[in-house]
């Protein structure tokens, strides 16, 4: 059967499982596991990506992350590969290190994004690797302790996770093992992993269906939203140039094209590559090294001018809707 398509679009949540290769330990000892999470943290700063939950295990990884201007994929291979090859090096060893491809399942936030920190970290448990929630607290290889305040990750979200346990950070964290600690009872739960909506009988019984897709773990409503959001994504990239995007960006802010590629920090023309940044990774569909090489800024700077060109544009939405337009024409 045909490889299905991932659905990577910039601000989802994605849940993301690798493997050995025939299901072999990947991780071998704990420099293998320092190694590959040095490289992992690198990576979110450099690109932008957010992490929620993550967890390495012996022969399997669990990453939750919200990619923003590189895509999941581009991530995924940097990774991915760069691990192999160290791995390889140091074990003396060749050939394909991974399983296939690497799983990713998008999952609507507002259900799941607990749901999922909390089945992410309490893999070592389960696995055995820890014996109690103490032990877990301190284990140097999971978001767990991150969160916990045990240990540090730089470009995890610990913050936002908190957030939602409460104001003060300490409660907050209190509350969020407490979370932790309920869910041990739940053992492993597969409606988590398996990719679309595991929908109970009572939900069919009482007429609740809706759209599927196993790339998805949520509701009928958000797979249509993503099959929207793919579809609008798939018919922008086809029509307008990013060099057009750049074109009609220095126009609408009254500012030479050549300009842009200048190192200068002037407020007009920082505003004008956050503009451009914006629209051309979340509207065209864009790869984040694309535009920074375009723009001669780095990848990382693609990433915060990502965030700051949301705003920006609602000051400029002509810029937006002419963008819009002339894709439709454009040859």
């Amino acid at each position: 059967m045909p490889r299905t398509a991932r659905i990577d679009i910039p601000d989802l949540l994605q849940h993301v499982i690798f493997r050995g290769i025939e299901r072999r330990d990947i991780f071998l000892d704990d420099d293998d596991r320092g190694l590959f999470v040095e490289r992992f943290s690198k990576l979110l700063t450099q690109t932008g990506t957010e992490c929620l939950a993550w967890a390495v295990l012996s022969n399997h990884c669990h990453l939750l992350l919200r990619p923003h201007a590189t895509k999941l994929s581009v991530f995924m291979r940097r990774l991915l590969t760069g691990y192999a090859v160290v791995h390889n090096l140091r074990h003396q060893r060749s050939g394909h290190l991974f399983q296939n491809r690497y799983k990713s399942i998008v999952c609507e936030e507002d259900p799941y994004l607990l749901e999922l920190v909390r089945y992410i970290h309490l893999n070592p448990l389960r696995a055995g690797m820890v014996k109690t929630i103490e032990e877990l607290d301190i284990y140097p290889w999971t978001g767990h302790a991150v969160i916990m305040g045990k240990q540090e990750l730089p470009g995890q979200q610990t913050d936002e996770v908190l957030s939602l346990f409460g104001k003060r950070k300490q409660p907050a964290r209190n509350s969020y093992r407490e979370f932790i600690t309920d869910g041990i009872k739940f053992g492993s739960r597969d409606d988590l992993i398996g990719g679309g909506l595991r929908r109970s009988a009572n939900q069919f019984q009482s007429g609740e269906h809706g759209a599927y897709d196993e790339r998805v773990l949520g509701s009928g409503e958000f797979v249509e939203f993503l099959q929207q959001a793919t579809e609008s994504r798939l018919e922008a990239t086809s029509c307008l140039p990013l060099e057009e995007i750049i074109r009609q960006a220095a126009t609408a802010f009254g500012i030479e094209e050549a300009m842009l590629m200048t190192r200068s920090r002037q407020k007009a023309l920082a505003d004008a590559r956050a503009a451009i940044c914006y629209l051309a990774v979340r509207h065209f569909n864009f790869l984040g090294v694309d535009v920074a090489k375009s723009l001669n800024i780095s990848r990382s700077g693609v990433s915060i001018a990502v965030r700051r060109g949301a705003e920006i544009v609602k000051d400029k939405q002509a810029l937006l809707d002419d963008l819009f337009n002339n894709s439709t024409t454009s040859p």
